[in-house]
């Protein structure tokens, strides 16, 4: 069916009771004057507009990306694609400002060159601080929207070629949490749950997680329950009263609404009713986790009316959901952003966790945990070890995981860093910043725009000493900075996997040549490897690998045996229907929909992916301390105490900043600003108020209002209503890249200028949502 999405956002209902099966329905979108019959072929793929990984075809026509339609057999979208996908999936590929060739800095200017001078002037800058300073002058800085593929040769060119720790994706900036809370709860990272869960589940509950605009498709997939016979209750916990909000209080659920800041009072107070109302089975507590008396004792003073003192929830709202929780036969949890970029990011996640295990719901249909990821392949970032993991979720702190590697690599274990923590890219930009990194190579994302602190990044990237490399698709905010340009190809432009979510592999096939001569990200950390001369301990080429399949083929042993396995998977097993969940191997040839169904997880110490840490604190649990602990196999349950955020509202800045996303546009909008309908429905940005905070600032809705936090600020229009009172909402996605020539100040809208330089202490996921602000009136 050929849709129109963006005002019917999540397109029409086809509701059914629970556990039956999702009824298909396709979506299609072509280019204007092109039909069905006109396209020459359909290219298999998935969709890289959000985390969801709808399997979709792309369609071909005289050579040219046209348009896209949803995979009817795919498991995890049956056939749909959301707005972003529909229109933003292939405009950006023929847009007339793609990056054709390379450009290198002369004379303050970047100007065209070509391959050869580009990668020379890299590969000598590179040589020459390797022989001087050592490894740690070169810092990787790459995306969650590569090619499983391409993060595995990024990850032996880092780690193995250079010997340098420093090495860090985006997925920081949105998904690190996500992973920090698995290995602290279960051992090891990996989504436990699936998305045939929402088939299944009679409670879901969103923290800080808006489906409805940053999941479309899933969330359609929970409106066809919600609108079906037997539907879930839905519980919402969000400071905005969204589209999720209002579905909760339709299906009998509750709308909680926190403060910014106070997640983990809100779930300690959650947790400890719990535990007084009798919603534990104290069999499967006893015998799958360990750490219950301590959980205990730290939530025992966070009753409902202490979370209503510091969260500003009614009392009777957290006893509520504490019910729906504890009395549903299938509980299903997902988490995103206001969570992961909230303080005590951590902390609060894997508070998520403990509801689970105190009740034994998990890793059966419909009682599961879903810590979502914002981006399309963030998952293959962290399994791949090209962000701060080590390949094939090892430990760093193990020396038998880093020897596995070493000879898999065929390369001495003293090459590949481990004698101190992965460096995390808040820490990267403050070495660049002092001095210490002077080569800093930038992949497929755009921190001029994402990171918190915006200004400084600026100037971070702008300093002579540091060589910045930025391989992309466009001159973005951040390539403009650079002192060498590498044109990138796309989706569809290439061959490779990607992981979504729920751990389902796709395989996305090459549909058109890239432009110019715009280079895959593989053909060009493979050509930057060979000219460094990297080699193995048998002076064999360290990258041996020319294609994408023969990179899959190599990726897959590395996985032979941890809990990420891919060993069962192929190219030509994944050129079927659907996409298949990992594990895939002898003894799940076909996959395997949910973890730890036998409350078996991967928490033994020489099996485990990190030891832990202090979810207060950040300090580490030595492999002693881990191994004395006996966990044979059983969960962690941890907890913290609330403490209050870094910076809370004064006099001067008596509001709360927080930032989040649009349905309409996907991260610094690379791809879909360059969509007609998606950039007309979100053109610029924009800051939203409580009604009562406007009436006192004397602002109306669409009034041009300044917003001020100690570090910077931006003006941009206001509107009124759906966020609590006290805080203050503003979309991320815009830097001063304005495609219409509409933006009425591009250079003061940009979201990040106000937000802080502070990070997680265990995740070390930067904090966007907690910062204090005022806004004023400047205009009609």
């Amino acid at each position: 069916m050929t849709t129109e999405r963006i005002d019917d956002v999540w397109g029409a209902r086809t509701p059914h009771p629970r556990a039956t099966a999702w009824p298909t329905r396709v979506d299609l979108h072509l280019e204007d004057g092109v039909s069905e019959a006109d396209v020459d072929r359909w290219v298999q793929s998935a969709c890289l507009l959000c985390s969801n990984g709808c399997g979709c075809d792309i369609a071909v026509k005289d050579g040219r990306m046209v348009g896209v339609r949803g995979r009817e057999t795919d498991r995890v979208n049956h056939g749909r694609l959301g707005p972003k996908g529909l229109y933003g999936s292939t405009p950006w590929a023929s847009s007339p400002d793609r990056l054709t060739r390379p450009l290198v800095r002369e004379g303050g200017r970047l100007v065209e060159t070509d391959w050869d001078t580009a990668m020379g002037r890299i590969v000598e800058r590179s040589r020459q601080l390797l022989d001087e300073e050592g490894p740690l002058t070169h810092g990787f800085y790459t995306s969650g929207q590569l090619f499983l593929e391409e993060y595995y040769v990024q990850a032996v060119v880092g780690k193995a070629g250079i010997g340098t720790p420093h090495m860090d994706g985006n997925t920081r900036l949105c998904t690190a949490t996500s992973a920090a809370a698995f290995k602290e709860s279960f051992g090891a990272d990996g989504q436990p749950g699936s998305y045939e869960d929402i088939e299944h589940c009679d409670a879901l509950f969103l923290y800080g997680h808006n489906m409805a605009e940053t999941q479309t498709v899933l969330w359609s997939r929970v409106l066809d329950r919600t609108h079906g016979d037997d539907p879930p209750r839905v519980v919402c916990v969000d400071p905005r009263r969204t589209t999720v909000a209002a579905e909760a209080e339709r299906t009998g659920g509750v709308h909680l609404r926190p403060r910014v800041g106070t997640n983990q009072a809100l779930m300690n107070a959650l947790t400890r009713e719990l535990m007084e109302n009798g919603w534990v089975d104290e069999a499967y507590v006893a015998t799958h986790t360990i750490g219950f008396d301590d959980l205990r004792s730290v939530v025992a003073p966070y009753t409902p009316e202490e979370a209503e003192r510091v969260c500003g929830v009614p009392a009777d709202d957290v006893r509520r959901a504490a019910r729906i929780f504890g009395e549903a036969e299938a509980p299903l949890s997902t988490v995103l952003q206001g969570f992961y970029q909230s303080h005590q990011a951590t902390a609060a996640s894997v508070a998520v966790h403990n509801l689970h295990l105190l009740r034994g719901m998990i890793g059966r249909p419909g009682a599961g945990v879903l810590q979502m990821n914002g981006q399309p392949t963030a998952q293959n970032n962290r399994e791949c070890g090209a962000d701060g993991d080590l390949t094939g979720f090892r430990n760093w702190d193990n020396p038998e995981h880093v020897r596995q590697l070493a000879d898999q690599w065929n390369v001495d274990p003293m090459t590949i860093p481990h004698w101190a923590p992965p460096t995390h890219v808040m820490q990267m930009f403050s070495y660049a910043e002092a001095g210490s990194i002077e080569l800093l190579w930038i992949s497929a994302t755009n921190p001029a725009v994402s990171m918190p602190e915006s200004a400084r990044i600026r100037r971070i990237l702008s300093k002579p000493e540091v060589f910045v490399i930025v391989q992309d698709l466009f001159l973005t905010e951040t390539a403009e900075l650079a002192d060498v340009v590498l044109p990138a190809a796309g989706w569809g432009e290439k061959t490779g996997c990607f992981t979504n979510v729920d751990r389902t592999v796709h395989l996305s096939e090459q549909a058109v040549d890239p432009p110019g001569e715009a280079r895959s990200d593989l053909d060009i950390f493979v050509a930057y490897a060979d000219a460094m001369g990297f080699v193995d301990r048998d002076g064999a080429p360290l990258v041996k690998w020319r294609t994408p399949e023969q990179v899959f083929e190599a990726w897959k042993e590395s996985t032979r045996g941890r809990p990420v396995d891919y060993t069962g998977l192929t190219y030509a097993k994944l050129r079927g229907p659907s996409g298949i969940q990992w594990p895939v191997n002898e003894e799940h040839p076909d996959g395997t929909a949910r973890l730890y169904a036998d409350g078996v997880f991967p928490s033994d110490t020489d099996v485990c992916e990190t030891y832990g840490h202090d979810l207060v604190t950040g300090a580490t649990v030595t492999e002693q301390e881990h191994r004395a602990l006996a966990p044979g196999g059983r969960a962690f349950l941890k907890g913290a105490p609330y403490l209050p955020p870094h910076e809370e509202p004064d006099d001067a800045y008596p509001l709360r900043y927080t930032t989040g996303r649009s349905v309409y546009q996907f991260h610094t909008r690379t791809k879909t600003g360059r969509s007609r309908p998606l950039d007309d429905a979100a053109p610029d940005a924009w800051v939203e108020l409580a009604a009562a905070d406007a009436e006192a600032r004397g602002i109306a809705d669409g009034d041009r209002v300044r917003v001020e936090s100690p570090r910077g600020a931006i003006e941009v229009r206001a509107r009124i209503g759906r966020v609590m009172e006290g805080a203050v909402f503003a979309p991320f996605h815009y830097g001063h890249w304005d495609p219409a020539g509409t933006a009425e100040d591009a250079d003061a809208r940009q979201a990040n200028e106000l937000t802080m330089t502070v990070w997680d202490p265990v995740s070390k996921q930067p904090v966007f949502k907690t910062a204090a602000c005022q806004v004023t009136r400047i205009g009609g």
